[in-house]
C-alpha cells in the first residue's frame, strides 16, 4: 500500500494517509499567536477541519486526539472551544498535557488521527 502525503516540506508533511487512516502533523495557531487560548484553539480546530476535509474526512471520524498546552491554567478556556466544536456522540479518545512550545507565543498544539470517510 502506498502512503499519500500532502503539504510536503523539508522537515515534515501536514498530512499522511495510509490504509484508510489520516495522520495530521501537530497544528498550531499562525494568525492568533499572542492572543488568548480561545482564539488560538478556534484557529487550530479550524485548521484541523480544513486538513481533514482535504484528506477526505471530517471531525466525526477522529480516532484519537492529543492536545498540548503551554499552561494547564488554560485548560478550561480550551475546553470551552473544544466542547462547542466536537460533535456530541463522536467525542474521540483524547489526552491533554502541559508542554513546552517551540514558539514563545504559541499556547496550543493539536495532533489528530482520523479515518478516511467511507466511499
Amino acid at each position: 500500500m502506498d502512503i499519500t502525503r500532502h503539504h510536503v516540506g523539508m522537515r515534515m508533511s501536514q498530512i499522511s494517509i495510509f490504509n484508510g487512516t489520516i495522520y495530521l502533523a501537530g497544528q498550531i495557531p499562525k494568525q492568533s499567536l499572542g492572543m488568548d487560548m480561545r482564539a488560538q484553539t478556534s484557529e487550530v480546530l479550524g485548521a484541523v477541519d480544513a486538513l481533514l476535509a482535504e484528506a477526505g474526512s471530517d471531525k466525526s471520524r477522529i480516532l484519537s486526539c492529543q492536545i498540548f498546552l503551554r499552561d494547564m491554567a488554560d485548560f478550561a478556556q480550551m475546553n470551552e472551544v473544544w466542547d462547542a466544536w466536537v460533535l456530541p456522540g463522536n467525542t474521540p479518545p483524547r489526552a491533554t498535557v502541559q508542554a513546552a512550545m517551540a514558539t514563545a507565543t504559541c499556547n496550543i498544539e493539536i495532533i489528530v488521527i482520523a479515518a478516511v470517510r467511507a466511499a
